[in-house]
């Protein structure tokens, strides 16, 4: 994303502290924009882990996981209640942009608390509205470039700014290695049954376990980086299985201050994505794709959709508030509508 504010990823405060319990209870409420509000509650509140190791110890990030509660299985204007199915071991990890950070984090930079209805602790409130009965993870940046641009370095890559040099798949590194250790070490210490074995253990995946991918702004070079990776992790028998567990992956308006691959157009990545069958959706606005001043990202866009298109894979693509002027504020509220 390349409206990078204020933003601290690196608690000095909150690295290496215990874990925060759940934030709270009650009823949910909305906040501005439809967003869930905090001060209202929820049966389930967001749980944050301090610094969870990946697929190497010295490689951590901090992580938010909302469980899974009847409130999220509320259908339509009555707020019918449905019950959930407890064996479910399906979920979604969420990247976010450069803005996002804690609640607490954001408010003390006076750009960042301008943005506090985009805050980690209230997105993933409401990507548990947008997949009721899933397990919501996000995962919160590594690092911080004067408290404005979030780095994804423990996933791909980078420079000082978070824009990525993407690398292909090597065994025992990269994006699917980090995430699936953060997983299985999330897992257990949040205390989930039917955990992800430790990395370096078994190759399987639990019964049932399915992965769903959403990437916002910045985070998309997550994903970015696992298409590069897709070829070599599918090949490799120990990352092979939870690769395929992948049914899902979401572009939300991706960006980054780079001068280019802000999407990924090479044909030969983009066949191997199109020939796994997972779902792929690209949802954007014109803040993104219709900025004169990086043109280049429409372009990329067009070329990726259209690339996908020919070779036959699961997408789906949307252009959100194209008849409206291209907007921060429609940017973010891309999560919210996607």
């Amino acid at each position: 994303m390349s409206t990078a504010v204020a933003q601290s990823s690196c608690d000095p405060a909150g690295m290496g502290q215990p874990e925060a319990p759940g934030l709270g209870s009650g009823a949910p409420g909305l906040g501005p924009q439809g967003v869930p509000d905090l001060g209202s509650g929820c049966p389930e509140r967001p749980q944050r882990l301090v610094a969870v190791p990946g697929c190497d110890p010295s490689r951590v990030n901090d992580l938010l996981v909302l469980r899974p509660s009847e409130w999220y299985c509320c259908r339509g204007s009555t707020a019918e209640l449905h019950p959930l199915d407890r064996s479910s071991n399906d979920h979604v990890v969420f990247f976010h942009g450069d803005i996002q950070n804690l609640q607490g984090e954001m408010s003390l930079h006076p750009e960042g608390a301008k943005w506090l209805t985009w805050s980690l602790e209230r997105v993933v409130l409401t990507l548990g509205r947008r997949f009721p009965g899933r397990t919501v993870w996000v995962v919160r940046a590594s690092s911080m470039y004067l408290h404005m641009f979030s780095s994804y370095q423990n996933f791909v890559e980078g420079d000082l700014f978070g824009a990525p040099e993407h690398r292909p798949y090597a065994p025992g590194a990269g994006a699917f290695q980090h995430l699936r250790g953060l997983l299985s070490h999330g897992m257990q210490r949040a205390g989930l049954p039917h955990p992800l074995p430790p990395p370096g253990g078994a190759s399987a995946v639990p019964p049932g376990f399915s992965l769903t991918l959403v990437g916002f702004s910045k985070g998309c070079v997550v994903l970015n980086q696992m298409v590069y990776e897709m070829a070599g992790a599918r090949a490799d028998p120990r990352m092979a299985p939870f690769v395929e567990s992948v049914s899902d992956i979401f572009w939300l308006d991706g960006g980054h201050p780079g001068g280019g691959g802000t999407w990924v157009t090479d044909r030969a990545a983009l066949r191997e994505l199109a020939s796994s069958g997972v779902a792929l959706h690209a949802h954007v606005t014109p803040y993104e794709v219709r900025d004169p001043m990086r043109a280049w990202v429409g372009r990329e866009h067009d070329a990726f959709v259209k690339t996908l298109v020919e070779l036959g894979a699961r997408l789906t693509q949307r252009v959100h508030f194209e008849d409206e002027p291209p907007s921060i504020e429609n940017h973010f509220r891309v999560i919210q509508e996607f």
